[in-house]
């Protein structure tokens, strides 16, 4: 199931909810160029039909949040940005102030041109980057599952306004099928493409669903020079953490408020049952509120025999009412906890969580046995580990 995560750039399932110099195109200013860097450097010029006066900001993401590069003022519909050298090609996103419009592309040491329109920014045309028209070629190769994943969505969608629940199950799993197939043309477009500045980010993306030697082994594929983008620097950083909270690994302790804010050791958990099931989820994640009566269900058949849940909230400051409420509405009879401080919280950062729902299925002695077992893989896993030993 598609779940949610923060700055992922990966397409999934829509119906499962699994520094610059500024120069503006006038005579007087375009005589100045004179001091333009010398040497390689970047050069964004835009023909944007529509954004006279507009002014277009070009931003990057660094640590999860936009910072921005530079922004310019369009005149006639067109606007130049120059900068000096930069260290590799990024992803950063060209927008307009005041709109809901952008357009994201690899920036690199070249002339870029972006030809558009201000109401349809999203689907301007790049021009003059080597690493754009490669994203662009490993986009094409996705077109036909792109194309099949939109027939299944309006087909869930007729579907779900029907109440037919065998057809929604059926087109569940084609789904599914349809992801997987997408993730293994990723997997060999990251394996065939060492040298290719796009691989950070698709490697990044992935990275959700991947085991820590996993990663590490398709990093070590790379060439050097693209494995030392910050990219690649922060999933290694998150691999070191990954490991701490592998199969086989002690679960890590750590202490949260309850919805009646007084603090919960998960510690203080273990022991008390046969099995404890860490899960994260967020009453705003709509995978996790659909896969919340796969884990009621669960509960209720096997919490007699020896299994209990322990739930870790990422909502958001100011929203406690939203956790409370969704605790309800979903019937979640077990320990609830949250610090309330969305994807900064500082459970999740300790298991390595940066897509939810996510789970770890831990023993009477606070051992991780299993983690990410949705639907029926987490009734027949409690069922196997609960059953009597012959």
């Amino acid at each position: 199931m598609p779940e949610h995560k923060p700055g992922s750039n990966r397409k999934s399932k829509k119906f499962k909810m699994k520094k610059t110099t500024i120069y503006l195109l006038t005579a007087a200013i375009l005589t100045a160029c004179s001091t333009a860097p010398k040497g390689p450097h970047f050069t964004v010029t835009g023909k944007i039909k529509g954004s006279d006066s507009a002014t277009f900001i070009l931003t990057k993401r660094v640590e999860g949040k936009n910072v921005k590069i530079d922004s310019a003022m369009a005149l006639k519909g067109q606007f130049i940005i120059k900068g000096g050298v930069i260290d590799y090609p990024e992803r950063v996103s060209l927008t307009v102030k005041g709109k809901r419009t952008g357009r994201a592309f690899y920036l690199e040491n070249t002339d870029i041109v972006i030809t558009g329109n201000i109401d349809s920014l999203f689907a301007a045309k790049i021009t003059g980057s080597k690493t754009e028209d490669e994203y662009n070629e490993y986009q094409a190769s996705l077109t036909v599952i792109n194309d099949k994943f939109n027939g299944l969505n309006d087909e869930y969608k007729t579907a779900k306004e029907k109440g037919d629940k065998a057809k929604m199950a059926e087109l569940d799993k084609k789904g599914d099928d349809l992801y997987a197939e997408q993730t293994s043309m990723t997997r060999e477009y990251i394996t065939k493409h060492p040298a290719s500045y796009i691989i950070p980010t698709l490697l990044n993306s992935l990275s959700y669903e991947l085991e820590a030697t996993e990663i590490e082994s398709y990093i070590n594929r790379m060439d050097t020079s693209v494995a030392k983008v910050p990219v690649i620097k922060d999933l290694l950083v998150r691999v070191a953490v990954m490991k701490t909270v592998a199969v086989g690994q002690k679960a890590p302790d750590f202490t949260l408020n309850d919805v009646n804010d007084k603090p919960v050791a998960l510690y203080s958990k273990i022991g008390k049952s046969k099995l404890l099931l860490i899960d994260f989820w967020a009453s705003w994640c709509g995978p996790c509120r659909n896969e919340n009566p796969n884990v009621v269900k669960v509960f209720n058949e096997f919490h007699s025999k020896g299994f209990d849940i322990f739930s870790v909230s990422l909502d958001r400051e100011g929203e406690k009412d939203k956790w409370v409420k969704a605790i309800k509405d979903d019937k979640l009879a077990w320990t609830h906890v949250s610090d309330l401080k969305y994807w900064n919280c500082a459970a999740a950062k300790l298991y390595a969580v940066n897509a939810i729902p996510a789970n770890f299925l831990l023993d009477d002695k606070g051992t991780i046995i299993a983690k990410n077992l949705r639907g029926e893989e987490l009734a027949k896993k409690v069922k196997e580990l609960l059953a009597p030993k012959k």
